[in-house]
């Protein structure tokens, strides 16, 4: 069962592990989190906002229409703080923007193109390993594979990621190390929804600090 972060009367909170898909979709193996929680508490659900399955971390949804709707506007209006912790292969600069537009390929890919929709990601690195480094993400765009093609296309794809980088970088981990960490509704009275990082994501963390045997 996946943790439980926040539940009221209008919203619900959860840490999705990684590997879950948040609704079901082709090929999927496994219960997809929304018919899980929907068994778990006898109630609909609305999905409010997705995250990647191979990723781990906060996804909120619903409990009734009017606040699936508010809640769907204030993404839709980018006003949602979103953070993200990621591995990534290599040290990059301390912080940075990346501001490029994003397009959606039919082998289901994501990449930076002229042709592609306005994308902006910013990002700060917190800490350098050996061959790898740890860096914050903080979306303002919620595009197909932000954070992913973005990193990726300056150079520093992210540990584990098995559609983008090369057979090393997805050997770094043996997931992908993209963990949604917070997210905050401006102007709402919620707190901000945090999930801690998993034992999972945490000892691929130790093993980069170690470095090489």
């Amino acid at each position: 069962m996946s943790e439980i972060l926040y539940q009221d009367a209008r919203v619900l909170a959860v840490s999705k592990p990684a590997g879950q898909p948040v609704i079901p979709g082709r090929g999927d193996v496994g219960e997809p989190l929304l018919q899980e929680l929907s068994r778990h508490l006898k109630a609909r659900l609305y999905v409010v906002h997705r995250i990647d399955r191979p990723a781990s971390g906060v996804v909120v949804f619903a409990k009734d229409p009017e606040t699936h709707r508010l809640l769907s506007g204030l993404f839709e209006t980018r006003r949602v703080a979103k953070k993200y912790l990621a591995l990534v292969a290599g040290i990059p600069p301390q912080d940075g923007t990346i501001d490029a537009k994003l397009r959606i390929y039919g082998s289901g890919r994501t990449a930076a193109d002229a042709r592609g929709k306005p994308s902006l990601t910013r990002y700060k690195t917190i800490e350098r390993y050996h061959e790898a480094s740890l860096v914050e993400a903080f979306p303002e765009t919620g595009r197909r594979h932000q954070i992913r093609a973005h990193l990726f296309s300056i150079g520093h794809p992210i540990a584990g990621d098995e559609l983008y980088g090369d057979k090393r970088t997805a050997a770094l981990a043996p997931r992908l190390m993209l963990h949604a960490s917070e997210i905050l509704f401006k102007g709402l009275l919620f707190p901000p929804f945090q999930a801690p990082i998993p034992a999972d994501f945490q000892g691929v963390l130790e093993g980069a600090k170690a470095g090489p045997p």
